[in-house]
């Protein structure tokens, strides 16, 4: 959209007036859409339209007499370069909440607008509690003012639907339902409401272009016990062949249906399961207003999603067996050409995307690429533009953070490079960041942990310098899907959620020295099936690294590791150059002979 400050000041403008007819005092403005994904299309970039901010996560509140926009600590240099300052205070959430900002100005009889549609049932409570304490007032807008006065919004996007084939897959989509729907009458729940666009896709095995970066087709879905479904979509995006493989067992409704399905359930007095975390408000009120009884838990389908079956595995180890070829050969070219000084952060984000489509199967990539030169790297979620892209420069490090979309798998690595040489410190601190790489790759851990408790080793070896990052460990990654996924992660607090055979996550330890460098080490990992271990009294689980990438040489101390460290990397780079060796060209196959030779102390 990229709005001029005059442009984004008349839709303040049309938005503060259609607030005061509505009798508002102030109004919400999340960067979610109906169906709380990570990315959203351009008929709901609600945030991007009033804002001009472009990045995935933030929030506005709009005010008659001033506004803010609260982004976390990946954007707070991209929210300066976007948002006029004059017409909003841009604040880093990790210091002031929208709902700490907005608390301070609550006042017996204030009138705060919040989207029913685009707030979680948590988000909506979390609103009402802060009105409660100063006897103010949340409003659900629905419809909302803004969508009201965003005259030019763009259609719905209509995209095919696709068939994610048993053969990927590796199970039915009637397999799924009847299980899924079992799980529900074991629990005594009638149906459940689906609303997250990942999880009708692995149920139905089906996949959309609604979104970039995700192969999602937003709708929403009804589960039932019995394990029968309603598939509220645009028909548009169905073909006959969709149709034939969605089977009896599927009945498909326009987007208009959706209300009357919630009331029939309401008036049933049918127990309706909804996750609270990821519906939006608006379901749930709906339910409860047609005489539902809500049974507020976790979506059914996350946990069966997250753990990948045999076949979802063979798929995505050939995705990354491919990837990792598409990787070394930027890095091969990367190393022959950075040191011209003619390669920037936007070209060489480019040229791995061209390595990516050559393989011929790439469907997209699977985010937004990060090229971080210099500095610019020590911004975790940094996103270069014409304004900050800066050139590949000999003495610096780059890190770059990509993945690709491939019908049978999503990649996710993340490799930091020394360009010329480099320096002691940058050394130090790389070769810190892969010994906890390996610590966590290399863990055995038994049943029932939850990567919250193994956050600590791949930290540990930075504390006791004094660092750390401020970012997780590691998150979910789904099956040609979502490449952050739940409800599985690795971080310091904040999840419960046991490690299971078949997850995907994300090994990614790291360090960022403000305007200085950044380092990332990232590959993806499985979760093994229990195993016993010889002498030991219980199974253990272990991580598989499914990325195969070579590791800068050139960053590592090998006097900083020890004999199994050291072990770990050469067997690590054995496998590369013996597995991706074979599928690239002879001189890359030639430079990658030469950086994944064994190190020794």
């Amino acid at each position: 959209m990229n709005p001029s400050p005059s442009t984004i000041a008349k839709r303040l403008a049309l938005l503060r007036a259609e607030m005061v007819r509505l009798g508002l005092d102030g109004f919400m403005v999340p960067r979610a859409d109906e169906f709380q994904g990570e990315y959203v299309p351009a008929a709901s970039a609600r945030l991007e339209w009033i804002t001009g901010f472009t990045g995935s996560a933030g929030t506005a509140a709009v005010l008659a007499d001033k506004a803010a926009v609260f982004v976390d600590g990946r954007y707070t240099i991209q929210v300066v370069d976007e948002v006029d300052g004059n017409l909003f205070e841009r604040l880093n959430s990790g210091e002031v909440s929208p709902q700490k900002w907005i608390e301070s100005l609550l006042k017996p009889g204030f009138r705060l607008g919040v989207d029913p549609w685009t707030h979680t049932v948590d988000a909506f409570a979390q609103y009402e509690a802060l009105a409660a304490r100063h006897g103010a007032q949340i409003v659900a807008t629905s419809p909302s003012p803004l969508d009201s006065v965003w005259l030019d919004r763009p259609a719905s996007p209509k995209a095919k639907v696709e068939i994610q084939s048993d053969d990927l897959a590796g199970e039915s989509a009637t397999a799924k339902r009847l299980r899924i729907g079992q799980m529900l009458g074991d629990q005594g729940q009638a149906a459940a409401v689906l609303s997250l666009s990942d999880s009708i896709a692995w149920l139905f095995n089906i996949r959309g272009g609604d979104v970039p970066r995700t192969p999602f087709a937003l709708s929403y879905a009804l589960l039932r016990a019995d394990g029968t479904a309603t598939w509220f979509i645009d028909p548009d995006k169905l073909s006959p062949e969709v149709m034939r493989h969605l089977g009896n067992g599927v009945s498909v409704a326009p987007m208009d249906a959706f209300e009357a399905a919630l009331d029939e359930l309401g008036q049933s007095k049918a127990k309706v399961r909804v996750d609270p975390a990821s519906a939006a408000f608006w379901i749930a009120d709906r339910l409860k207003r047609a005489g539902a009884k809500l049974d507020h838990s976790v979506d059914p389908c996350q946990l069966p999603k997250a753990c990948k079956n045999a076949v979802e595995l063979a798929g995505t180890r050939k995705a990354h067996l491919r990837d990792g070829a598409a990787v070394t050969k930027f890095l091969a070219w990367l190393d022959n050409h950075a040191a011209s000084g003619e390669i920037d952060e936007l070209i060489a984000g480019e040229r791995l995307h061209e390595f990516r489509r050559q393989t011929g199967v790439l469907r997209d990539l699977s985010f937004d690429s990060i090229t971080g030169a210099g500095p610019n790297g020590a911004i975790v979620h940094y996103r270069s533009s014409p304004r900050t892209n800066r050139k590949v420069k000999s003495g610096e490090l780059f890190l770059i953070d990509s993945g690709g979309q491939y019908q049978d798998g999503t990649t996710d690595i993340t490799r930091t490079i020394a360009v010329g040489p480099a320096g002691s410190e940058e050394r130090t601190r790389f070769t810190l960041v892969l010994k906890g790489h390996i610590q966590l790759a290399t863990c055995r851990f038994p049943e029932g942990t939850t990567g919250s408790q193994l956050d600590v080793l791949a930290r540990y070896a930075l504390w006791q310098a004094g660092l750390d990052y401020d970012h997780g460990t590691g998150h979910g990654v789904g099956s040609y899907l979502s490449v952050h996924e739940g409800p599985q992660r690795i971080a310091k607090l904040g999840n419960t959620v046991a490690l299971r055979p078949g997850m995907i996550l994300s090994n990614e330890p790291g360090y960022y020295k403000t305007d200085a460098y950044g380092i990332r080490i990232e590959n993806l990992i499985v979760v093994t099936s229990p195993k016993s271990i010889s002498g030991g009294d219980r199974p253990m689980m272990e991580f598989e690294t499914i990325t195969l990438a070579p590791i800068d040489r050139n960053l590592i101390d090998p006097t900083l590791l020890t004999p199994q460290e050291i072990h770990w990397v050469n067997a690590y780079h054995y496998r590369v150059r013996s597995e991706i060796g074979p599928l690239v060209d002879a001189e890359t196959a030639d430079w990658l002979a030469s950086v994944t030779r064994p190190i020794s102390a």
